[in-house]
């Protein structure tokens, strides 16, 4: 399975960095694109800075999560040659992990300015399905009516919301009750919580 993963700018990048962990322990083949704002984010939430070029970037995250050679390419913001670009070559699916308001925004309105507002823009045309998870709070009411927007259009609305029915002990607990939940909508095999009645 390829997966699309951009990683825009909003706070919650310990999702990102979880997920990427779990899609390639799964078998997923990632295709992974970082906004500019993420970056300034990632410096600030993660301990230490991201690289800064594609090329970098794929070395760290496949140095921190080893095994996969092969399964993660990392693309610039702007490489339109991307497979992710095209409606001819779409992943199977599309997540964008965090999602600011201003993606929602882009994506609501059809503006494609990145490669991760284009990654979205096909999943939705070829009907591939899109996971978009919006770490805001409050909601405006314009948040708000993009999700509508995009929900009706087929997007899967995924706020970080960790439920608390599997009595987390851990901030790494609460982050695997919102990664399982982008799992199982990916239909991605993960063994991250024992599952309600179980």
């Amino acid at each position: 399975m390829r997966v699309f993963l951009g990683i825009t700018g909003a706070s919650g990048l310990v999702y990102a960095e979880r997920l990427i962990e779990c899609m390639l322990a799964a078998g997923a083949r990632v295709e992974l694109c970082v906004s500019k704002a993420a970056h300034q984010v990632a410096a600030l939430e993660m301990g230490e800075p991201w690289p800064a070029r594609p090329e970098a970037l794929q070395a760290f995250f496949l140095d921190r999560f080893p095994g996969h050679p092969g399964r993660l390419e990392v693309f610039g913001r702007e490489d339109w040659l991307a497979p992710a670009a095209s409606g001819s070559n779409p992943p199977d699916a599309a997540v964008i992990c965090p999602c600011t308001t201003g993606s929602l925004a882009a994506i609501a309105q059809g503006l494609a300015d990145s490669l991760i507002e284009r990654a979205a823009d096909v999943a939705l045309k070829e009907r591939r399905t899109l996971i978009l998870v919006p770490r805001e709070a409050p909601f405006s009411a314009i948040h708000l009516e993009h999700m509508l927007r995009l929900a009706k259009l087929g997007a899967v609305i995924l706020p970080p919301n960790p439920g608390f029915y599997h009595r987390p002990q851990s901030i790494q607990d609460l982050v695997d009750f919102v990664v399982a939940r982008i799992l199982d909508h990916l239909r991605l095999p993960h063994d991250l919580m024992a599952r309600w009645g179980e």
